[in-house]
C-alpha cells in the first residue's frame, strides 16, 4: 500500500513539474467583432476580408482594416532548481535529519516482547528445601 501511494505521488508531482514548465501561445484573429479563427502553437490564418487587395484609386492611410489578430502567450517556469547544492548548509541539514527521522523513528514498531515461561506456573512448595537440608551457599 505505501509502495502504491509512492508512486501516485511521484507521478503527480512530475504531471505538476510538467505542467507549470510549459508554455504555449493562442492566437485569434476577429473579423470586426466576429472571432473567425483560433490557432494554438501557430498563427491563425487570416480571413477573406484582410486578403482583399486594395484598389488603385484609394489609399491605404485612409482606409482602416475591419481585422485585427490577438495573441495570447503563457510562459512557462523557466529556472527549476534541479539539484540540493544551492541549499544552505542549515536547509541540506534540516532536509536529511527530517527524513531521518520520518522514515526510521516516526513510524518505526516496538518489536514483540516473545516471554516463554508466561503460561508456566511454578510448583507449589510444600517445605523449604534447603532448610530442610541445611545447604546453604556461601
Amino acid at each position: 500500500m505505501k509502495t502504491i501511494f509512492h508512486n501516485i505521488t511521484a507521478i503527480f508531482m512530475a504531471f505538476a513539474v510538467l505542467i507549470s514548465t510549459l508554455s504555449f501561445s493562442v492566437d485569434m484573429h476577429y473579423c470586426g467583432d466576429t472571432l473567425v479563427d483560433v490557432a494554438v502553437f501557430k498563427d491563425a490564418e487570416a480571413c477573406v476580408m484582410d486578403n482583399m487587395q486594395t484598389t488603385p484609386y484609394e489609399s491605404s492611410i485612409t482606409k482602416q482594416g475591419c481585422c485585427t489578430d490577438h495573441k495570447v502567450v503563457v510562459n512557462g517556469q523557466d529556472e527549476l532548481q534541479s539539484s540540493p547544492d544551492q541549499l544552505s548548509v542549515d536547509h541540506q541539514l534540516f532536509i536529511t535529519t527530517f527524513a531521518y527521522v520520518y522514515q526510521h523513528l516516526l513510524f518505526e514498531s516496538l518489536p514483540k516482547q516473545i516471554i516463554p515461561f508466561q503460561d508456566y506456573h511454578p510448583p507449589i512448595l510444600v517445605t523449604d528445601m534447603q532448610l530442610e537440608y541445611d545447604t546453604f551457599l556461601i
